[in-house]
């Protein structure tokens, strides 16, 4: 609490030796010294400041270019790979269903030979028969 009030007494203090001063030409011309210094710092920084603003608009929009290039790319890439998937699980499906196929169409071993009443059937297993 003692530095806050250090603090404010110092600011308040400021303010009235400005004020006394700046009363006197010659502190005037001073006061007009130091405020036209300061206004040229204060020009000085924001102009460099609007260079190096204009220096990164111009690497973020590079970047942008690239980050939206490099996207498309990653796009046609993966719908590339899931069109080439699509086709391999569309040519493996068709090569299943023409094995299904062809073996329905072929008699099953165990059919033809174990077909006799009370014979065994190919897995050794004994028939029941009505």
């Amino acid at each position: 609490m003692r530095n806050l009030f250090w603090f404010v007494f110092g600011i308040a203090g400021g303010f009235v030796v400005a004020h006394l001063v700046n009363k006197d030409p010659r502190g005037h011309e001073v006061l007009a010294e130091v405020d036209a210094r300061i206004t040229e710092f204060t020009d000085r920084i924001g102009d460099a400041y609007r260079e190096q603003e204009a220096r990164f608009s111009g690497i973020v929009d590079d970047v942008k270019d690239a980050a939206s290039q490099a996207a498309n790319a990653a796009k046609a890439t993966a719908a590339d790979v899931v069109a080439g998937a699509a086709d391999a699980v569309s040519a493996a499906a068709s090569k299943t269903e023409g094995a299904a196929a062809s073996a329905e169409s072929r008699p099953a071993a165990s059919e033809s030979s174990a077909d006799t009443a009370g014979e065994p059937a190919a897995d050794g297993t004994p028939k029941l028969t009505d």
